[in-house]
């Protein structure tokens, strides 16, 4: 499988609430509601609404994100980007024009983002 394949696509206008896990690569474009847990990378695409509980290797945002985030690898938030929550990360790029409302704890390479996890709120 290549690198940049997607394995799931939660299409504009849909909605989902719940759990979900995924290996490799998955892109939301419509509303998740809920717990995401990965090794993988999540992108949440440009008009996208993510809320919830966030545990990912890399997460791409494009659109919205509510929640707790930890990304074990990084972040990339591009211009559209909004978040709003507790991101727990070793790097973060941030397009300008994006938007981070809340905190952010940034660990160094000597700590892993694991450590971390009782940092956020449940």
């Amino acid at each position: 499988m290549a690198k940049d394949e997607i394995n799931a696509f939660l299409g504009a206008g849909t909605f989902y609430e719940g759990k979900l896990a995924f290996e490799g690569t998955v892109r939301i474009d419509g509303e998740f509601r809920g717990d995401i847990e990965s090794g993988g990378t999540l992108v949440v695409g440009k008009g996208a609404h993510v809320k919830g509980k966030v545990n990912v290797d890399q997460i791409i945002i494009s659109g919205r994100v509510d929640g707790d985030v930890m990304a074990k690898t990084k972040m990339v938030m591009y211009k559209e980007a909004r978040f709003f929550g507790t991101l727990i990360t070793p790097s973060l790029m941030v397009e300008e024009g994006a938007i981070i409302q809340g905190q952010v704890n940034m660990v160094d390479e000597y700590e892993t983002v694991d450590e971390h996890e009782s940092e956020l709120q449940d």
